[in-house]
């Protein structure tokens, strides 16, 4: 059994220059036994424009801890489910296994833990006529990653939210406040 019981990771990782390929997954992380397992039982069911599905690396490659993803996008066409399923979750469970081969996530609790992560892909991917699927595959394997190291290190401390308190905001404030 786990002592891990509810970790949470964050990350953003930005599109090459010309992009929308921004990734900001969230991640929660914890025993199938506590809160993070019961949450994701209870996201087998679906809700209308936000689906959940089992993050899989391919047809028949479900990945360990068992993870399940939803967009944080209300989906309104296949091309936006078919890139979410597709490009996203194949970046993602690559993702997943390399913080397995790289102990960021321990193998031995692998089917202990269970892992639910908030997807960020950007609507405009759709109809980008550019859209450089190498890129989208980049950043959310980069983040989720990154996430999932964040998760289980606890990263940022909160020691280093007080020293960067001043020196840090949030882009959607540049303007409206001045530290």
């Amino acid at each position: 059994m786990t002592d891990i019981w509810f970790r949470t990771g964050e990350a953003t990782v930005l599109a090459a220059e010309g992009q929308v390929t921004d990734a900001m997954p969230e991640v929660v992380i914890g025993s199938v036994r506590g809160p993070v397992g019961q949450a994701f039982a209870s996201m087998m069911g679906q809700v209308k424009g936000h689906t959940r599905m089992f993050v899989v690396r391919d047809l028949n490659q479900a990945v360990r801890p068992a993870t399940m993803m939803t967009t944080k996008v209300t989906i309104k066409n296949m091309a936006y489910a078919e890139l979410l399923g597709g490009v996203v979750q194949a970046a993602m469970g690559d993702a997943i296994v390399d913080c397995l081969v790289e102990d960021i996530l321990p193998r031995d609790q692998a089917d202990e833990l269970c892992m639910i992560i908030t997807v960020w892909l950007d609507p405009r991917c759709v109809d980008d006529e550019n859209l450089d699927r190498k890129d989208l595959y980049r950043t959310n394997y980069e983040a989720t990653k990154l996430a999932i190291s964040r998760a289980m290190t606890g990263k940022p401390t909160v020691d280093e939210l007080i020293a960067n308190r001043k020196t840090v905001k949030h882009y959607a404030l540049d303007g409206v406040i001045d530290y």
